[in-house]
C-alpha cells in the first residue's frame, strides 16, 4: 500500500500534484507560443523536432505513441514539417515498410535558434529558485515519472520502457 499523501477529508485540488503540474505545463506553453510565434514556429512543431532530434521518436508511430496524438494529425504535422525542409523521411533498408524521420539542416538550424528561447522562458520561470532547488525538482519529477510509467506498464503487462528500447 503506498504512503497516503492525499486524504478525501483534506484534499484540495489547488494542492493536488496533477494541478500544479497541469498548470504550470499550461503557462509554460503560453509563454513559449507567444515567442515561437515570432520566430514562424508552433510548440507542436518544436516538440515533435526535438523527439526526432534526440532520438525519443523516429517515425510517426513513435510520435503518435509518445505524444499521444492521432496519426491523422501527426502525418499532416510531418507533412507541414516536410514541406518547410525541416525534416525528411526515409525507408529503412531493413524494412522497406519503415519510414524514419530526421531533421534537415534546416531543421537543426530551426531548432538551433528555437532553444535559446526556450532556456529564457524556464529560466524565467524557475527565477528564484537555487540550482540545488532545481536538480532536486527535476530529480523528483523524474523519479515520479518512473513511477507512472510502471505503474503504466504493470497495468498493460508490457515493461515500462518496452518502447524506448
Amino acid at each position: 500500500m503506498p504512503k497516503q499523501h492525499y486524504r478525501p477529508d483534506t484534499f484540495h485540488s489547488r494542492d493536488s500534484i496533477g494541478y500544479l503540474l497541469k498548470r504550470s505545463q499550461r503557462l509554460l506553453q503560453e509563454r513559449i507560443e507567444m515567442r515561437f510565434a515570432e520566430q514562424g514556429c508552433t510548440l507542436q512543431q518544436w516538440v515533435v523536432l526535438m523527439h526526432v532530434r534526440d532520438g525519443l521518436a523516429i517515425t510517426v508511430a513513435d510520435l503518435c505513441r509518445e505524444l499521444r496524438h492521432d496519426s491523422g494529425a501527426m502525418t499532416r504535422l510531418i507533412d507541414q514539417l516536410e514541406s518547410r525542409d525541416l525534416v525528411e523521411r526515409r525507408r529503412t533498408q531493413s524494412d522497406r515498410r519503415v519510414i524514419e524521420l530526421s531533421l534537415t539542416k534546416a531543421g537543426e538550424k530551426l531548432l538551433d535558434s528555437l532553444i535559446p528561447t526556450v532556456c529564457d522562458v524556464l529560466n524565467e520561470s524557475l527565477d528564484g529558485f537555487t540550482r540545488e532547488e532545481v536538480k532536486t525538482l527535476q530529480s523528483m519529477l523524474g523519479r515520479m515519472l518512473t513511477q507512472l510509467e510502471n505503474l503504466a506498464a504493470s497495468s498493460s503487462g508490457t515493461p515500462a520502457n518496452a518502447d524506448k528500447e
